[in-house]
């Protein structure tokens, strides 16, 4: 169900799956764009990725869920709410028979935004503590 040839962006990562699919994959996207309004869309390990003063979160489709990967961090503030999915580590799956709980996911992403924010602004400055690591512009860390 993935696509064979690595997309370029995230419409190219979302396009070739089905319909039902298709639509949890953006509205996954547009949850996560609120939740992180500053954060950088890329595609990463062949995956919709988003990053503010580094990785934030990931997901990606499969043939019985989508996977949500907001590493270890976000999954264990959120182990009590995520007690319903399967999970480990760093990754949630949502199975395609459920609803995706996008209110849980965007106080995921907002915890991992507050997260990275917070360890920017208590990093050293200088040009090498910040090479590739720039706050946002309008973000409370600048």
């Amino acid at each position: 169900m993935r696509p064979t040839r690595a997309p370029l962006d995230v419409d190219s990562y979302i396009k070739p799956f089905p319909s039902g699919v298709r639509a949890r994959l953006k509205r996954m996207r547009a949850t996560i764009k609120r939740a992180a309004p500053s954060a950088i869309e890329k595609i990463s390990y062949r995956m919709p990725a988003y990053a503010l003063c580094g990785s934030l979160v990931w997901f990606a489709a499969f043939e019985h869920h989508v996977g949500f990967y907001p590493g270890a961090s976000g999954v264990k503030k959120f182990a009590r709410e995520l007690r319903a999915y399967k999970y480990a580590k760093g990754s949630v799956q949502f199975p395609h028979d459920r609803p995706i709980p996008l209110d849980l996911v965007a106080a995921i992403v907002a915890f991992r935004a507050a997260e990275n924010l917070s360890r920017f602004a208590a990093a050293p400055r200088g040009k090498a503590a910040t090479a590739g690591r720039r706050a946002p512009r309008g973000s409370r860390a600048s």
